[in-house]
């Protein structure tokens, strides 16, 4: 099952896999699976991995990125550690030509990954190589696109995947689709090109019928999905004329992070099941 949605265990599987979407017309985004690392030497082991998929993106020429949760890059030792292993990683890109996704992780980690990204691309030759993810099911989620819109950061638009107390997410399914709908709206007009990460159609038509109604640049955003989920959704909006990209997980630590994802949620099991069931 796992082989549905993860590409491999080495890097050379995830770059295959990056290079076989690109025939499709599929961007990639590149993640190594990990987070909560107890030592400094992990974290900074976490990020070589991520330095050696950069080289790559610019020496294969891959339409890919990577994503990096702080976690997995020591936020739990030090913000300055993190702050410092992060910049270590967007200099990289800025080099190769690519973008470094911050992804977005509990609620308590939010206010600290908005500053941390927001402190880098502050850099000026950051600018447009470093961006996050906001997750719509967070009540604060509205004000926080605002700001970074603002500060010209890209985002990354999901629902959200942790389990979250009432104070601080919409705990209902209704309210969540409202808000990634009045948020997509938000982000497709703003200029600025982001990303729309979903694989429920009723998202995927609100952001279609965004894009006729506001007169949108099919072009000046993507739609993100997950590596092995809804692969005839992804493939039909690249004939539709959209920029379609794909999270690519990767390496030893698969079994845990499925086994988080399903915890935190039970409703991801049936997700998953749902999407072995369809190509």
């Amino acid at each position: 099952m796992s082989s549905r949605f993860v590409a491999g265990m080495e890097i050379e599987d995830v770059l295959k896999a990056a290079a076989s979407m690109e025939t499709q017309e599929i961007a990639s985004t590149l993640d190594s699976l990990g987070e909560n690392v107890n030592t400094p030497a992990e974290a900074r082991r976490s990020a070589d991995i991520y330095h050696r998929l950069l080289d790559a993106i610019q020496t294969r020429q891959l339409n890919a990125n990577i994503s990096v949760k702080l976690t997995q890059m020591g936020m739990d030792l030090g913000h300055d550690l993190a702050r410092e292993i992060v910049s270590g990683l967007v200099d990289h890109a800025v080099a190769a030509n690519t973008f470094v996704r911050v992804d977005m992780e509990g609620s308590e980690y939010t206010q600290a990954t908005i500053d941390l990204v927001r402190s880098i691309h502050d850099v000026p030759a950051n600018r447009g190589h470093v961006g996050i993810v906001i997750q719509a099911y967070l009540l604060r989620s509205e004000k926080d696109i605002a700001s970074l819109t603002a500060d010209g950061i890209r985002i990354r638009l999901c629902k959200g995947a942790y389990k979250e107390p009432p104070n601080v997410a919409f705990p209902d399914k209704a309210d969540v689709d409202a808000n990634f709908v009045k948020l997509t709206h938000t982000l497709l007009t703003s200029g600025l090109y982001h990303g729309i990460a979903t694989h429920d159609e009723a998202m995927v038509e609100a952001t279609r019928q965004c894009v006729r109604e506001r007169h949108v640049d099919p072009k000046s955003f993507e739609f993100q999905m997950l590596y092995g989920v809804r692969r005839d959704l992804q493939r039909a909006l690249v004939a539709e004329g959209f920029n379609v990209r794909v999270y690519v997980p990767f390496g030893a630590e698969w079994y845990p992070y499925f086994m988080r994802r399903l915890a935190e949620r039970p409703a991801n099991v049936l997700f998953i099941a749902k999407n072995m069931l369809k190509q």
